[in-house]
């Protein structure tokens, strides 16, 4: 790999912690190729990503960047999962590092927050960006519901009550 290209790939993991609402760091020594394909297809899956990178260019590109905090955690085999969701990415990666002893989650970064192993654990159970999105629709969409079950109950009631009435006059 030559200067430009190292420049090129620097460049490129500046603007992912930058972009990412959540990088988590995690080895993945003894990983065989089809487990990682099969890390980056989740992934890809949940809309995050997975990239391997040497970890002496990943910690030049996160100078200045707010979740530098990382830096600590990029020594030996790493691979660095990330996405725009700030939850999606830790998901996947606490899912599949209960699934497979040889992912171990070191910790990460959400924003300029640090995270240590709990801290993605407890990032990976909380609700995703869609989850919440349909929590607020249906709490919004609930008083309206009820407010027409409301207004047609009294009508399905008269209409009840005239029925009653008419059955009485006809006997």
């Amino acid at each position: 790999m030559d200067r430009a290209q190292k420049e090129q790939l620097v460049e490129e993991l500046g603007q992912i912690f930058e972009a990412s609402g959540v990088v988590v760091v995690a080895h993945y020594e003894g990983m065989t190729v089809a487990q990682m394909q099969d890390l980056r297809a989740q992934m890809r899956e949940a809309g995050g990503s997975v990239r391997v990178a040497k970890n002496r260019l990943a910690k030049i590109a996160l100078d200045g960047k707010p979740c530098a905090s990382i830096a600590d955690y990029l020594t030996g085999m790493t691979v660095l999962a990330y996405s725009e969701d700030p939850v999606a990415a830790a998901k996947v990666a606490d899912k599949y590092a209960k699934a497979n002893d040889k992912f171990v989650i070191l910790g990460g970064a959400m924003g300029d927050t640090a995270l240590d192993q709990a801290g993605v654990k407890a990032v990976a159970q909380m609700p995703s960006r869609e989850e919440l999105i349909a929590q607020i629709v249906s709490c919004i969409g609930a008083p309206a519901s009820n407010i027409a079950g409301a207004i047609g109950a009294p009508a399905s009631n008269i209409a009840g009550i005239l029925t009653t009435l008419e059955e009485r006059a006809a006997a």
